[in-house]
């Protein structure tokens, strides 16, 4: 799970009880496992020379806990973000962003995404360095606006909506082999830096950034930190293998970064300062039909994948809560919750009155996030707050 290319520079990790954990567990890294940590013994008798050398171990993780007490105000003052990819699906994330920016009390820490949802990390700490909050808005509001206009194959690639499954449906075997790639990167790579300022992305007002691609060579998650972050990484993160060739970077080979995680949660963990995660998960997990058409089972595949290593991250980060970082809070935002009958919608349809639908959704879901903090104190009487929706304009 840990790639070469973090680029954190002096952004290094907070050293939370979670990180500290995560690390040292080798299901999550190379390190070795500790020793496990037996029932206290009862406390020793006035001769004893020394404590055993488990006691240390738990001694030391103590005195990170008071720095690290989640606050009680809601919403957060300092959030991070979790951003899954899917294709079109990730406009709902358009939307949940926007009406998070328009919080001014809420802080952006850092933002982890793979595939469309490392292109929305992208425009987001992208715009948040250049202009604020409203260059962020008006960023991610172009970007997608842009999308519905072109309604172009460009488009679906920029965003990562091709998945390996429903890619062999469209095209057939040819692609299979990976020497044909009728698709020219370069316009890709111009519409990316077209939205996107690089550049930006090294600047101290900038959010730090975890962007994930899968390399090729091991099938491993690789993590790309601010300064290691190009045109070529955010290609790398959002290329379908059965599209286009590989991008490579550094003289290894990349494909989508959803492939090893979807998207990168532990990770956003070790590195994160704020004790408030979250998700913003906007593939399908449920689905009430059994597919039985070869285009309904692949869509049903690639849903179960996308969400398989995220699902794991999820019970790893639970674990973690329940032994050691008490004070980490995880939400999730899914956008099924909102919309009707998303599993069976495809992640390639840029109709305009779809993306509407999710941006508005997303925004709604984000609403009600947002104020479940001053639900909980509102009296039973008291009438819920209006939603607030704001449709992207379509001139």
């Amino acid at each position: 799970m840990i790639g070469a290319h973090d680029g954190d520079g002096s952004r290094g990790a907070s050293g939370t009880a979670a990180s500290r954990l995560l690390s040292a567990t080798s299901i999550w890294s190379d390190a070795p496992a500790p020793a496990p940590v037996s029932r206290p013994a009862p406390p020793p008798e006035p001769v004893a020379q020394a404590a055993a050398p488990l006691d240390s171990v738990v001694t030391k993780a103590a005195p990170v806990a008071p720095a690290q007490a989640r606050s009680d105000h809601w919403p957060p003052r300092k959030l991070s973000l979790a951003l899954q990819g899917g294709g079109t699906f990730a406009a709902f994330t358009w939307g949940v962003l926007e009406r998070l920016l328009e919080e001014p009390d809420v802080a952006i820490d850092t933002i982890s995404g793979a595939s469309a949802g490392a292109i929305n990390a992208l425009l987001l700490a992208c715009g948040l360095a250049e202009g604020g909050r409203e260059g962020a808005r008006s960023r991610l509001s172009r970007f997608w606006v842009r999308l519905m206009h072109e309604a172009s194959f460009r488009s679906l690639m920029l965003i990562g909506g091709f998945s390996p499954a429903g890619s062999s449906v469209a095209f057939g075997p040819t692609l299979r082999s990976g020497q044909f790639d009728p698709f020219d990167l370069d316009p890709l790579r111009q519409a990316v830096s077209r939205d996107i300022n690089f550049s930006a992305l090294r600047d101290a007002r900038c959010p730090k950034l975890l962007i994930a691609a899968t390399r090729i060579r091991d099938g491993q998650q690789q993590i790309f930190g601010n300064e290691a972050i190009t045109a070529d990484v955010a290609l790398a993160s959002t290329c379908p293998p059965l599209v286009h060739c590989a991008v490579e970077i550094d003289g290894e080979a990349y494909w989508d970064g959803g492939l090893g995680g979807n998207p990168p949660l532990l990770r956003l963990v070790q590195q994160t300062a704020a004790t408030d995660l979250l998700l913003v998960q906007v593939t399908p997990t449920r689905d009430s039909y059994v597919p039985i058409t070869l285009a309904a089972i692949d869509r049903r595949l690639d849903q179960i994948a996308a969400n398989a290593a995220l699902n794991a991250e999820i019970a790893a980060i639970e674990w973690a809560q329940a032994h050691a970082a008490p004070s980490l809070r995880l939400s999730r935002i899914a956008a099924e919750d909102t919309v009707d009958g998303l599993a069976q919608r495809s992640s390639t349809d840029l109709g305009r009155g779809f993306i509407r639908l999710l941006h508005r959704s997303g925004r709604e879901a984000a609403e009600r996030w947002l104020g479940q903090g001053a639900r909980a104190d509102a009296a039973p009487s008291a009438p819920a707050p209006a939603l607030v929706s704001s449709e992207p304009a379509l001139a």
